[in-house]
């Protein structure tokens, strides 16, 4: 199983502010992440493949399921918490709560230090809360987070292909036993032949 390199991660990078949004995009860029930045959560999903009025009538169905139709797969998703409309934390709920989207890492920014915002964000599901300004050493904790995802995808994958044992190559081995039972029997009957020929010249009929 081969380890992916820095340059395979992609990560969506979500803030209203520009300013926010070229800093973060530096930041992963001087790691060698590939990035995507948008400036709302919609826009996030729309990237995702996940619509809003689709994720209300059933979260579990995606009006396009993320990485099969998508050319470039998102490895992490890191947001503002702060935006007008959909704010990080409703992005997170959606993405954790998206059969298809749930296994991606979600890191939330914020300008604020609130307690009360960060635990609520860590219980919803995101791996890391980071305090603005972002720092290189915030950046550089991104990649375990995205290599054990990649791990478990690459194990996922390679038990789905064990179990998608092919037909043919099943009614081939059952084919395989019945002929080494058959064969088996038949090693049987001829030794019972064998047996009775060797006994016959004694047989006497009075």
């Amino acid at each position: 199983m081969g380890v992916a390199t820095d340059s395979q991660f992609h990560v969506l990078a979500v803030d209203d502010s520009i300013i926010d949004r070229k800093l973060i995009e530096r930041l992963l860029k001087t790691s060698s992440f590939q990035v995507t930045t948008v400036d709302s959560g919609s826009k996030a999903l729309e990237f995702l493949g996940l619509h809003e009025e689709d994720e209300e009538m059933n979260s579990n169905q995606p009006s396009v399921s993320p990485n099969v139709n998508q050319e470039v797969e998102v490895n992490l998703i890191i947001t503002d918490y702060c935006m007008p409309g959909m704010t990080g934390y409703d992005l997170l709920k959606k993405v954790k709560n998206s059969s298809s989207l749930k296994d991606i890492p979600v890191v939330i920014m914020s300008s604020e230090n609130v307690p009360s915002r960060i635990n609520r964000c860590l219980e919803e599901g995101a791996e890391e809360f980071f305090l603005k300004p972002v720092r290189l050493s915030d950046v550089n904790k991104l990649k375990p987070h995205m290599m054990r995802t990649k791990i478990k995808e690459t194990d996922h994958q390679e038990r789905n292909q064990e179990l998608e044992t092919p037909k043919e190559e099943v009614e081939s081995q059952q084919q395989s036993n019945g002929n080494k039972r058959k064969s088996m029997e038949e090693g049987d009957l001829t030794r019972q032949s064998k047996t009775q020929i060797q006994w016959w010249p004694y047989c006497r009929f009075d």
